[in-house]
């Protein structure tokens, strides 16, 4: 009976050795303060990065308008150009 107990506070004493060595790699504490260091970053920053994604937005829109531009002017189609129409009235 004594060595029964014996070996499960041996086997106890090593259990609880693995599980303080695990949390002092792998501390939860730590693991969520970063998580929410992290998010409060982005929302801070949410601003910033709308703002850059609205200039690439209006960046693309003025490529599309230019492109759009060149095409109606090198188009012959009467819907797409109207000083041909003008022209001929």
């Amino acid at each position: 009976m004594q060595q029964a107990i014996k070996a499960n506070l041996k086997r106890l004493k090593t259990f609880l050795n693995y599980s303080k060595n695990y949390l002092r790699r792998n501390n939860p504490i730590n693991l969520f303060k970063k998580e929410l260091v992290a998010g409060l970053k982005d929302a801070l920053s949410i601003n910033k990065k709308r703002k850059m994604v609205q200039y690439k937005l209006k960046y693309q829109m003025h490529q599309l308008n230019q492109m759009e531009k060149l095409i109606a002017q090198n188009n012959e189609h009467v819907f797409l150009r109207g000083n041909k129409f003008n022209e001929m009235r």
